[in-house]
C-alpha cells in the first residue's frame, strides 16, 4: 500500500515538474535574485516533495508549496555556506531581512515574462539569449541545447554561466519592461524565438534538413508569450511559425531531400493549424499595429489557405492581403499573388517601402549564422540548403 502511494507521488510529482517547473523557477528568481541558486532550490523543493508528500499528502496548492519550500531550501543553503565557507552573507541577510513573500497566481504569471525578457536582454548576445532562453524558459537540458546546435556541450554550458554572470554583474533588472521599452524589448524576445524557430524549419548543419524539436519548443515558446502578452506582433510571429508548420510532413521526402512548394502533397498539410494561423494573422491584422512579422504570416496565409493553387480565401484583393499591404504601418510594393506562384513580387526580404524599418528586414534577424533574408513567398526555383535562407516554398 505505502509502494503504490509513493508511486502515485511520484509520478505527480514528475507531472508537476512538466507543467510547473518553469514557472516555479521564474519566480524563486524573482524571490531569491540568482539563477543558480533558484535552480538548485527548484530541486530541492522537488525532493522535498517527492518525500513529504508520499507522508502527509499533497497540498492543495502545489506550486505554491513548492516556490516556498524552495525559499527556505535557499536561505538554509546560504547559511550552511555562510558557516563553513564564510560566503553568502549578503544575500542571506537580505532573505532573511524580507518577509515571506505573498505568492499569487498572477504574480507567478508575471514572474513568467520576467523570465523572458531577462533572458532575451539586449544586452546579451545573440547566442547568449537563445542558450539562456531554451535552458531556462523552456526547460532544455543543457546537452539538448548544445545538441540542438551541434556545440560541445561544456561549450554550451560555459556560454550560459557568462550570460548569467552578465546579468547578475550589469545588474539587469529582472523585471517586464515599461510601456515606453516595450516595442524594442519584445522585438528581441521575438528575434529569439524567431531564430530558434528558423534553425528547426531548415538546419543550418548536420545529417537532417530540419529538427521538428526546436521549431516546436519556438512555437511553444510562442503561445506562451502570447499567452502572456497578446501583442499584435507576437500573434503575428506565432501565426507565421504555425503556418510553416503546417506543411513539415509535405516538405521532405523519405530520403531526406526538399520538397518545393509546388510538389508538396497537399493533402499531408495540417489544416487545423492553418485555420488557427488565418484566425492569429486576422487577429493581428485588426489591431493596425502589426510589422514584419505579421505581414509575413498574412502572405503565408494566402498560400496555405490557397493549397498552392491560386484560389484562396485570402487572395491579393481580400481585406486581409489588402490590409496588409496598403492598410498598416509597414506597407509594401504590392504583390501579384494571384494565380501561379511564379507571379510572386514578395521574395528576398519581403515587401519593403520608405515606410519600413529597414532593421527588421537586416538579413542577420534570420539567424546568427547568415542566412540571407526571410523569403515570404514560394521559392520555385531549385535552391541548396546552404542558401542559408529561410524558405516559405519548400
Amino acid at each position: 500500500m505505502q509502494e503504490d502511494i509513493a508511486a502515485h507521488v511520484r509520478d505527480r510529482v514528475d507531472a508537476i515538474y512538466r507543467s510547473d517547473s518553469r514557472r516555479v523557477l521564474a519566480t524563486l528568481i524573482r524571490l531569491l535574485g540568482d539563477f543558480d541558486l533558484a535552480e538548485e532550490a527548484l530541486h530541492d523543493a522537488f525532493a522535498t516533495a517527492v518525500e513529504q508528500w508520499a507522508e502527509k499528502g499533497i497540498p492543495e496548492n502545489p506550486r505554491t508549496w513548492l516556490i516556498s519550500t524552495g525559499r527556505f531550501k535557499a536561505i538554509d543553503r546560504l547559511r550552511k555556506s555562510a558557516r563553513f565557507e564564510s560566503v553568502g552573507g549578503s544575500a542571506l541577510e537580505r532573505l532573511e531581512a524580507a518577509e515571506t513573500p505573498e505568492i499569487d497566481e498572477e504574480g507567478v504569471e508575471d514572474d513568467r515574462l520576467r523570465l523572458i525578457f531577462t533572458c532575451c536582454h539586449p544586452a546579451l548576445s545573440a547566442d547568449a539569449q537563445i542558450a539562456l532562453t531554451l535552458r531556462e524558459v523552456c526547460g532544455l537540458t543543457t546537452e539538448e541545447v548544445a545538441h540542438a546546435f551541434l556545440t560541445p556541450p561544456p561549450t554550451l554550458a560555459q556560454r550560459i554561466v557568462r550570460a548569467k554572470g552578465k546579468i547578475r554583474d550589469a545588474r539587469i533588472p529582472y523585471e517586464i519592461p515599461s510601456r515606453s521599452d516595450l516595442p524594442s524589448r519584445l522585438d528581441s524576445v521575438l528575434h529569439v524565438i524567431y531564430l530558434v524557430f528558423n534553425e528547426g524549419y531548415l538546419t543550418s548543419s548536420g545529417a537532417s534538413l530540419t529538427r521538428a524539436d526546436l521549431s516546436g519548443e519556438a512555437i511553444r515558446l510562442g503561445r506562451l508569450l502570447v499567452e502572456l502578452l497578446p501583442e499584435p506582433e507576437a500573434m503575428g510571429l506565432l501565426a507565421l511559425m504555425i503556418l510553416h508548420e503546417a506543411r513539415r510532413p509535405s516538405r521532405t521526402t523519405p530520403s531526406g531531400e526538399m520538397v518545393l512548394l509546388e510538389d508538396q502533397d497537399r493533402s499531408l498539410w495540417n489544416r487545423a493549424q492553418i485555420e488557427e494561423g488565418v484566425e492569429l494573422v486576422e487577429r493581428a491584422l485588426g489591431s493596425h499595429r502589426f510589422g514584419p512579422y505579421t505581414l509575413q504570416a498574412a502572405i503565408a496565409a494566402v498560400h496555405a489557405e490557397g493549397g498552392g493553387s491560386g484560389r484562396h480565401r485570402l487572395d491579393a484583393d481580400s481585406r486581409v492581403v489588402r490590409r496588409a499591404v496598403e492598410g498598416g504601418p509597414i506597407a509594401g510594393d504590392r504583390a501579384q499573388s494571384r494565380g501561379s506562384d511564379r507571379d510572386a513580387r514578395w521574395t528576398r526580404g519581403g515587401a519593403r517601402s520608405d515606410r519600413c524599418d529597414s532593421r527588421a528586414w537586416r538579413s542577420d534577424r534570420v539567424s546568427p549564422r547568415p542566412r540571407g533574408a526571410w523569403r515570404s513567398l514560394p521559392e520555385t526555383r531549385s535552391c541548396g540548403r546552404r542558401d542559408r535562407c529561410l524558405l516559405a516554398g519548400a
